[in-house]
């Protein structure tokens, strides 16, 4: 019967051609348009994964209260006027100043490069690849201090306006959607298990639970550690006296929430923009926050991570290398809580099932 079955589809494709034929275009259209309808719907996915991220982010607290006897809507309401008002206090504290240093900054990139003219450094390049440093240093300069460039690279004052507007609007719906899902997390497990087995309910329970407690833990403990990585990098600097120690901070807040080569990526970049000051000093916060990367990561990612899954170095790799490439920034963001979760399903799922087979 297994040989006849394949004889039979083919005889029958053969005999209508026309239907067959029909139906196979049929269905690489319709594969098509839902790829094309994902392409077009990805900001609003984006959307939802980052609102979904933050309600999870949000949830320990919330549950904390709950287990301290307020109700979820009440919990809720403490925790995002809570969180407001500590973004609102930090925002009204370090736009001004940074907004400040940045303006600072650009003026005083003419006076920079002629320090750095000075230097052991540029007299070192010069010998090395002789006129050329100096005319890219001037055409540098040039194009630094004409706002029209900076403009340029955004596409235009208009498009600059527009993207603005654009991330404003974004950030909105981020919100509207996290509280939505904040409010409504205990309703979505629920209609999740209801859509397993009645026998399989309650493990499938009990892997969402983790998940989500697993996820929650790892977006809080990633906002602790760039804030604390944030606060070492501006008392870094004012013991240095590097300059903009408040616009460095916000930068590595920034760039530190990005997993596993954040805090190598913001290490290059304040290490070099550290040599305009001084070699010597570059060197020192270069050795300096070497050694607090190794810190971070041997006692306090392991302490703040604990309630967090595991995950193998190489599947963190490997998660944000495709998380990256896949949605940007928010994909490496989310990429190591996605691994965690999907090697939790493995190791609840997949194996048990595989140890059961071998068994019998």
């Amino acid at each position: 019967m297994s040989d006849q079955r394949p004889t039979r589809t083919i005889g029958g494709i053969l005999r209508q051609p026309f239907a067959s034929g029909f139906l196979l275009t049929l269905g690489g259209l319709a594969a098509v348009a839902l790829g094309i309808a994902i392409v077009n719907l990805s900001t609003v996915l984006v959307y939802i994964a980052f609102a979904l991220f933050i309600a999870l982010g949000l949830n320990p607290l919330v549950e904390l209260l709950q287990r301290r006897g307020l109700k979820r809507a009440w919990s809720i309401a403490i925790v995002c006027a809570g969180v407001s008002v500590v973004l609102t206090t930090i925002l009204l504290l370090v736009i001004p100043t940074v907004v400040d240093q940045v303006a600072q900054f650009i003026r005083s990139i003419p006076e920079r490069i002629a320090a750095f003219e000075r230097s052991d450094a540029y007299l070192w390049l010069a010998d090395q690849f002789g006129d050329q440093v100096g005319t890219f240093l001037d055409e540098a300069q040039t194009f630094l201090t004409n706002p029209a460039n900076l403009a340029a690279i955004g596409g235009g004052v208009l498009q600059v306006g527009a993207s603005v507007a654009t991330g404003l609007s974004g950030i909105v719906i981020v919100i509207v959607l996290s509280l939505y899902f904040l409010a409504s997390l205990p309703s979505m497990k629920v209609g999740l298990v209801r859509l397993a087995p009645a026998r399989s309910r309650e493990r499938v329970l009990d892997i969402a639970q983790r998940i989500a407690a697993s996820i929650g833990a790892y977006l809080g403990g990633m906002v602790v550690l760039a804030l604390v990585n944030a606060v070492f990098v501006f008392l870094l600097h004012l013991a240095l006296g590097l300059p903009f120690p408040q616009l460095m901070a916000v930068l590595a807040f920034c760039i530190t929430l990005i997993p596993l080569v954040g805090s190598v990526v913001f290490w290059v970049v304040a290490t070099a923009l550290a040599l305009a000051t001084s070699p010597l000093t570059a060197l020192i916060f270069a050795a300096v926050y070497l050694v607090y990367m190794q810190l971070e990561a041997y006692l306090l990612t392991p302490r703040v991570m604990s309630h967090a899954i595991a995950v193998p170095g190489a599947l963190v790799v490997i998660g944000a290398l495709v998380g990256g490439t896949l949605l940007g920034l928010l994909g490496a963001l989310v990429a190591i809580p996605v691994t965690a979760s999907i090697l939790l399903i493995v190791k609840q799922v997949v194996i048990p099932r595989q140890d059961a087979k071998i068994a019998t």
